[in-house]
């Protein structure tokens, strides 16, 4: 077993070895124009509790970025939703963490189109 996948809407695949920029969850909104032409940015979640990421994420596809968008670090299944909605592609998840929320727990929140919380609400 490799030691990290890559969950997708399809499910996991083995890491592709891609070498991303990596951006902390606490880099300046301020800066991210100068990130727009690198084909892979991931965007470091220190624990599932650092919701930080997600806006760099919204904040970057907001200023128009179009290459590839990886979450990496503490996120786990339930979050998959949110990562896809506010812009990743992908999220890099180890090898203990896919043995504990296999496949099936993922593929649940890859429906992340539909599944709108408000407006659920709202309905």
């Amino acid at each position: 077993m490799s030691e990290f996948f890559l969950v997708r809407d399809d499910g996991f695949h083995p890491h592709d070895g891609a070498e991303p920029v990596v951006l902390a969850p606490d880099t300046d909104p301020d800066s991210l124009d100068g990130y727009l032409g690198h084909e892979l940015i991931a965007i470091d979640f220190p624990a599932m509790t650092d919701g930080r990421g997600f806006s760099l994420a919204r904040i970057l596809r907001e200023k128009g970025y179009q290459g590839r968008l990886r979450a990496v670090g503490g996120l786990i299944a339930d979050q998959y939703a949110m990562a896809r909605r506010v812009g990743f592609d992908e999220v890099q998840i180890p090898a203990v963490l896919a043995e504990r929320q296999p496949q099936e727990q993922w593929l649940y929140r890859a429906d992340w189109q539909v599944w709108d919380h408000r407006s659920r609400l709202a309905g």
